[in-house]
């Protein structure tokens, strides 16, 4: 029995570097069929106790060979070349249903980077935000001619949303660390999201705002243990 559940197991590493599971067979073809694995995601396999791309799973065996052929035809396309399964990589969208990422996704560009490409610029004008769907880029500011990164953002996260809402400047550069692909949605947009399909664009903002007061709050924390380390430091030192 032990040694039948063993080899039925799997963990998937995510794409967010997090190891998801362990899964059974069945579920795994599901992932797959949600894209939320591709064939280059590594998958433990619990009885061979190794580690593979999931193209190489024997359970998925055929499975990425079929579905590029069939998403070859023209119904299973968008207008950006988008699939709307792919959109679940993004954790603020992995809530939708299938038929709102189908609807999410006419909303969106694709903009593809290379490594060291600067996507936005400090100080600039802006009115777009950007989802990461592939690669990893920082956010970085440039203070006395050196460079300080305020953070890093791979497949999965977003930047640029505050823009989105102010058309105000950016604060601080982006640069692409790899080749990238990124999804953009301007303001525009948005207003057209909002005025045409409502209930998908209050799930969205909905999903936004909570990782906005999320990252709020670690902002909050780290400034309030700087000014405590501040002090206490202060009072070794007298």
């Amino acid at each position: 029995m032990s040694s039948e559940k063993k080899e039925s197991g799997y963990r998937i590493w995510g794409a967010d570097n997090v190891v998801y599971g362990p899964v059974d067979a069945p579920s795994l073809k599901k992932w797959a069929e949600d894209e939320r694995i591709t064939p280059d995601t590594w998958v433990f396999e619990n009885g061979l106790e190794r580690w593979c791309k999931a193209v190489d799973v024997s359970v998925l065996a055929g499975f990425f060979k079929s579905k590029t052929s069939s998403e070859d035809s023209e119904q299973n396309k968008t207008h950006s070349g988008i699939r709307p399964g792919t959109l679940r990589r993004i954790k603020i969208l992995g809530g939708m249903r299938d038929d709102q990422l189908a609807g999410f996704v006419r909303f969106m560009e694709v903009v593809e980077v290379n490594q060291f490409q600067e996507v936005v610029k400090k100080g600039q004008q802006g009115d777009s935000m950007y989802l990461v769907l592939e690669g990893e880029v920082r956010a970085r500011v440039m203070i006395d001619g050196r460079e300080s990164t305020l953070a890093t953002l791979s497949t999965g996260d977003f930047f640029g949303e505050i823009a989105v809402f102010d058309q105000g400047p950016r604060s601080a550069d982006i640069v692409a660390n790899s080749s990238s692909v990124l999804l953009k949605i301007s303001a525009k947009s948005l207003a057209d999201l909002v005025d045409t399909v409502p209930e998908l664009a209050s799930a969205f903002l909905y999903s936004i705002t909570g990782s906005i007061a999320s990252r709020l709050r670690k902002t909050s924390k780290k400034y309030q243990d700087s000014i405590h380390f501040s002090r206490m430091t202060g009072r070794t030192g007298m």
